[in-house]
């Protein structure tokens, strides 16, 4: 039996903790266990990977745009496998140089391999038997596969295999309507596929505010087909190597066959505690398999934490490693900080943008009431910039509380948009969470960020917010 005074499971955000727990400690001895690549979802087979191949998406989009500004440009062609290498390559280098730290570390055992608990704070992997008083959790997750007859019986991707796809499909239909169906849609449109994505709920992204799904619809199907509110029943191999799909209508029941060259799955991610076995080491689960966690981020086994994916609670890295921090302060220092999620944001690198945080309308008005929710929106278009870029119909859109002005939420669609609402979030991490500082503050002329300044020159109550975006400004809301 070895003992240890921390056993990590994951080399993702887990990792910000151990590194000051070394250089705190220069004699601790640490396990380090990850079944993958070194380095976490988000390098490995997440964020980081899907956003370089992202980025020459954005600049195909951009570069068709040129002709507005009186530039003739001829894009002779794509190099698809160029763009898939050039990502490989950037992702390899740093899966080798975490590696290359683990292995050589004098105050980390690192095990590439699958950990189990068989007894509290006690985890066996491969022939090592392990023990520790403090274990953390960061076992991320794992692609839904959703139940499909036939799927077994079709080569398929996920967003866990298609960074390894070698040549652009002509065609690839995508199941999902998320953020993740929304990117790969995006990027592989922009390549040159045709792409049809599949989503089972009413709203395209739905996780978005209904005028900024709409729109982003509208300018994706630009470039793609896509349907929502349909369930894919069946899948089945075609002739000339090609996959059907027949999937039904929720609301008809009409049926459809799509044909593709690919198969992209992509309805979202959960646990894969399955392996871990939690229950022998004492440690709750929820049904869906999230381990459960209090408001420090501690497991129902003292001194057992789990964050980042394996908790279920906001699968992005940001959100992980904000964690991390939590229990860095909970677990290392003693002290008793909660977790703290009233303005956790998030973004969608499609073409347009999308990104947000806090409460969406519906939401602030159930809490605060509809007299005590006021809504601010402001187009592109209607700043020095934004009319020097050729936008349209791109927006900001904030809710406030009325009276003190707390900001309780911001929806932006259009370029830029995880950057231009930085300094709102900024604002809510501060005790009033006032906009009053964006409004006093100068914002420099002609500046993208003028929009978001403007969309709080223009508060109203939610339904004149409403006559405002469909007979005025005609946003799609649905």
């Amino acid at each position: 039996m070895k003992e240890y005074d921390l056993i990590s499971i994951g080399t993702g955000s887990a990792m910000n903790i151990v590194e000051v727990m070394i250089q705190r400690n220069p004699k601790i001895k640490v396990a380090v266990i990850d079944k993958d690549e070194p380095g976490g979802i988000c390098l490995t087979r997440g964020c980081i990977p899907s956003k370089i191949l992202l980025y020459p998406a954005e600049l195909v989009r951009t570069i068709e745009r040129v002709r507005e500004f009186g530039i003739e440009v001829d894009m002779k062609g794509i190099n698809f496998e160029m763009v898939m290498e050039r990502m490989r390559t950037i992702i390899q280098r740093d899966i080798d140089m975490i590696r290359q730290e683990l292995s050589h570390s004098e105050n980390i055992d690192y095990y590439p391999a699958v950990a189990e608990f068989v007894a509290p704070y006690t985890l066996k992997v491969g022939d090592v038997t392990m023990t520790s008083k403090m274990i953390f959790l960061c076992t991320g997750s794992k692609p839904v596969i959703p139940l499909i007859k036939g799927l077994e019986k079709v080569s398929y991707h996920t967003s866990d295999t298609v960074l390894k796809m070698k040549r652009l499909p002509e065609s690839i239909a995508i199941v999902g309507g998320g953020y993740i169906a929304a990117e790969y849609g995006h990027f592989f449109s922009a390549m040159g596929s045709k792409v049809t994505i599949i989503g089972r709920n009413p709203q395209f992204l739905p996780q978005e505010e209904p005028e900024v799904s709409a729109l982003a619809k509208r300018e994706l199907e630009k470039h793609m087909t896509i349907f929502t509110n349909y369930e894919v029943h069946e899948a089945e191999e075609a002739s000339m190597g090609k996959k059907r799909l027949v999937a039904v209508n929720r609301g008809n029941e009409e049926e459809m066959e799509i044909t593709s060259d690919e198969i992209l799955i992509a309805a979202g991610r959960g646990p894969n505690t399955d392996i871990l076995h939690p229950e022998r080491g004492g440690i709750e689960i929820d049904k869906r398999g999230w381990i459960i966690v209090d408001e420090y981020l501690e497991t129902s086994q003292p001194n057992v934490w789990a964050f980042g994916d394996a908790n279920g609670r906001y699968p992005f890295k940001h959100v992980a490693n904000y964690e991390s921090f939590v229990v860095y302060h909970n677990a290392v220092l003693k002290r008793r900080e909660k977790a703290d999620y009233h303005a956790v944001p998030h973004a969608v690198f499609t073409y347009p943008e999308i990104a947000s945080f806090g409460l969406k309308e519906e939401e602030a008005i159930e809490k605060y009431g509809k007299d005590k929710v006021l809504i601010g929106i402001r187009r592109y278009q209607d700043t020095a910039k934004g009319e020097a870029m050729g936008l349209k119909d791109y927006f900001v859109k904030v809710i406030v509380e009325e009276g003190t002005m707390k900001i309780l939420g911001a929806h932006i669609i259009g370029p830029y948009a995880s950057v231009l609402i930085q300094e709102l979030i900024n604002l809510t991490y501060t005790p009033e969470r006032s906009a009053k500082p964006i409004i006093d503050g100068m914002h420099i002329h002609p500046a993208l960020s003028e929009v978001v300044e403007k969309a709080f020159y223009s508060l109203m109550p939610p339904e004149q917010y409403h006559h405002v975006i469909e007979h005025h400004y005609e946003l799609p809301i649905k």
